[in-house]
This record gives structure tokens, C-alpha cells and sequence, in this order.
């Protein structure tokens, strides 16, 4: 029996849908919807193997005939799965002691000149085997996936080298086969001056562009490539390289830009149609627009802007002015940002940035999702999407930004899955 349902977002078959849920509001944070995310009340919304095929208003609902399995949300909140895309959660050791040191008054450059800093990490990270960095990395991977997140960016760069740079994202692929989560993995080579490179970091670049980034390709570990364009790290002609070859290769193109200064990072990152920047506390006018045109996301990154105490904020204004998507991400790493939650990252947006709830959402959504090139598979609930979603026991969409902590999540759907939360 075909049941053929209408509604204000499109024809709804119910009648192959293997689960279903009734009473159940909506935070779609779909943009064609004009209301603040993208908000249906008292919907139906079927399912069927790993997508989303059908969505109704409960007034025009018709049970299907047929084995289909009946949950009643019963008034909560569906949203999507939530998307971490800017982490750095693959690494080995960690940087307690530094933190110690520089509450006691110790600078970060007395820290480096004692082998601390993020070649410290580096050190640890090469002495590592796969099998202990996959390890070590699963605690931090299962935390974001406690909160919900159903799809996480991780990326290398501690490595510095060919084998250990590979072998970061290779632990990547084993954590991706391993739990349910899409993982979207980012070179980072370009993140520090490696020690054997100190006096010659052309060299460097020549490296990753003509061997490292080949070799990631071969393998099929890497879907974009990222820099660290900044004073301390690599200037922007030799992230410009970095980006040719990586454009060359097909892969996609992401940067750290304006985080300590401006570089014009942003710019560069945007004449290369790159998916997005992120930090950007030093971004100007010029560097949103250039962005705003070329369709770039800004990802912010409050949790480093957090722990590094800092005080300059991202322009904030200028990119809803520009109408800039912006993500959301952890920034999961040893250094900066030593926070397993995008819970966490949602609140600090709001507080500390001055995002609204509704922002802070879209920036771990639909916008997160546009962030990876994700966009027209994840980060909606819309028909034809992968059933990526969670149900919260919450009276507001709101209150996934407003508190931190607390156990609101119900049931977590991945890829069609289906799993009960507690």
C-alpha cells in the first residue's frame, strides 16, 4: 500500500520506512524554512536503511501498513547529529606539566627552549606506534561522540615527516572503521617548522608539496589539506605553494589564518575557493569579504580563544554583516585547546563570542557540515539526507547552548542506526 503524503516541504512516503518517529519536534536547521532552526512542531519523520525519506505534520500522518518500528518522541527535540570540524584529537602524550609551568609564570618561549611546545608532542607522537596513537586517541573520540557528534574532522601535523604524517592519518582511518562516526581527515603538515627543517623551511614545503601530499593521495588517507599561515609558523607564499599542490591533487583546501596576527591568510585561503578558515581573530573587512565571495566558512574557535586567555575576539559583526556561515568547532589539541566537548565549544560561542543559540547550533550543523564540503549529505534533517540525528530530552533547542553538562541526549541515530542513550 502507497500512502502519499503533502506538506509544506514536499511529497512524504511513508510506506518503506524500516523506523519512525511520531510527535517529534523538528530543529531541522534547514535555511528554506524561516523560522529560527529551521523549527517543525509535532512532525513524522521516517527513515528508511541509512536516509531520511519522508517528513509530515503529525495532522496529516497515516501509519503505513507493513513491519516498520514506531518511536513516540513524545514532544522532544530531534536535530541533526552534530559535526566537530576542526580537531587535532590524533596525538600522543600531552601537555599537562607545560600548563602547570606557565600558571607558575614560566613563559611559552621558555617552555620551547626546553623542548617543550608543540615539539614536545611532536617528539611523543613519533615514538608512538599506530596501534598506541589509535589507542591513546580513543578516549578523546569517544568523548565527542558521548555529546552526540556524528561526524569529526581530524587532522595531522604532529608528525613533521612522511612516515609519522601518514601514520597519523592512518590512525584516523582505524578510529573511522572502528566507531560509529564519518571522519573527514585533514593534512596539516604545514603546522610547524620541523626541527630538522629550523633553518630551511622551503625545504620543508618542498617536502609535503612533492612527496607528502602524493603519498597521502596514493593511499586515499586525506580528503583537504590545511596550513598554519602565521609569523611563528609559515608565511603566505609557502602556504600558496601548499595550496597549489593540494589543488593539483584535488583535494580541498582549509587554513589556520588570523589567529595570532594578520596575515592575509584568509584571502589567499579564498582565491583557492577554500571550504573554510578558522580562527580568525585577527580577520579584517577585506579578509570577510574576500570570504563572504568565495563562499568560505569561518570556523571560530573558542575553546583555544578560552585557554590561551585571549582578548582580541573574531569580527563577529562583520561576518553576519557579509552573512558568513559560521562553524563551531572544538579545536580538540594538546596545546590550545585541551577540550574533548562541542558542547563546551556551543556555550563558549554564545558567552564569549556572543553568538545567539540559534548561530551557535547552525555552527555545529548545517554550517559545520558546508565547513567539510558535508553539506548535501549531513547537517539538515531534510529528505534525501543521511539519518544522521539526536533526540533530546529538552523543552528548547536553546538549551544545547544555554547549559553544559547535562545528560539531555535520549537516542542517537547514525547512518540509519538506531541506539538508546543511558
Amino acid at each position: 500500500m502507497y500512502i502519499h503524503l503533502k506538506s509544506s516541504i514536499g511529497n512524504m512516503v511513508f510506506d518503506t520506512a524500516t523506523v519512525i518517529w511520531i510527535n517529534v519536534n523538528l530543529a531541522t536547521m534547514d535555511n528554506n524554512i524561516d523560522r529560527d532552526y529551521g523549527a517543525l512542531h509535532h512532525q513524522a519523520i521516517g527513515i528508511c536503511d541509512d536516509r531520511i525519506i519522508a517528513i509530515c505534520a503529525m495532522g496529516q500522518f497515516v501509519l503505513p501498513i507493513g513491519d516498520v518500528r514506531i518511536i513516540d518522541a513524545k514532544g522532544r527535540w530531534l536535530t541533526p547529529g552534530l559535526i566537530d570540524a576542526h580537531t587535532h584529537l590524533v596525538y600522543a602524550g600531552n601537555r599537562a606539566a607545560e600548563f602547570e609551568q606557565r600558571l607558575q609564570g614560566v613563559s611559552y618561549q621558555q617552555i620551547a627552549e626546553r623542548g617543550g611546545g608543540i615539539l614536545s608532542t611532536v617528539k611523543a607522537t613519533r615514538a608512538a606506534s599506530l596501534a598506541e596513537l589509535v589507542r591513546v586517541s580513543q578516549p578523546r573520540l569517544t568523548a565527542l561522540l558521548n555529546e552526540g557528534v556524528s561526524c569529526v574532522e581530524i587532522k595531522s601535523g604532529y608528525g613533521l615527516n612522511i612516515d609519522d604524517e601518514l601514520k597519523m592519518l592512518r590512525a584516523a582511518k582505524i578510529l573511522t572503521a572502528n566507531n560509529p562516526v564519518r571522519v573527514s581527515t585533514t593534512l596539516l603538515a604545514a603546522h610547524s617548522i620541523p626541527p630538522e627543517y629550523q633553518h630551511n623551511p622551503d625545504q620543508y614545503i618542498d617536502l609535503i608539496c612533492q612527496q607528502l601530499i602524493p603519498a597521502a593521495v596514493e593511499e586515499s588517507l586525506v580528503d583537504a589539506v590545511d596550513v598554519f599561515c602565521e609569523q611563528i609558523a609559515f608565511s603566505r607564499a609557502q602556504c600558496e605553494r601548499v595550496f597549489a599542490a593540494a589543488q593539483k591533487h584535488g583535494l580541498a583546501i582549509k587554513g589556520h589564518m588570523e589567529q595570532l596576527s594578520n596575515q592575509q591568510g584568509s584571502q589567499l585561503a579564498a582565491s583557492f575557493n577554500a571550504l573554510s578558515v578558522d580562527h580568525l581573530e585577527w580577520l579584517d573587512e577585506a579578509g570577510v569579504q574576500a570570504i563572504s565571495a568565495s563562499g568560505t566558512v569561518a570556523t571560530l574557535l573558542p575553546a583555544a580563544y578560552y585557554f590561551l586567555r585571549e582578548t582580541k575576539m573574531p569580527p563577529i559583526e562583520l561576518l553576519r554583516q557579509y552573512q558568513v556561515p559560521m562553524a563551531i568547532a572544538s579545536d580538540l589539541n594538546p596545546g590550545s585547546a585541551p577540550l574533548a566537548s562541542i558542547r563546551l565549544a556551543m556555550q563558549m560561542a554564545c558567552t564569549l563570542f556572543r553568538l545567539t543559540p540559534r548561530e551557535s547550533l547552525a555552527g555545529v550543523t548545517c554550517n559545520a557540515a558546508k565547513a567539510l564540503g558535508l553539506s548535501e549529505e549531513i547537517g539538515q534533517l531534510k529528505v534525501g539526507m543521511q539519518a544522521d540525528m539526536l533526540l533530546w530530552d529538552i523543552e528548547s533547542p536553546a538549551q544545547l547552548s544555554y547549559q553544559f553538562g547535562m545528560q539531555e541526549l535520549v537516542q542517537k541515530v547514525f547512518a540509519g542506526s538506531v541506539s538508546d542513550v543511558g
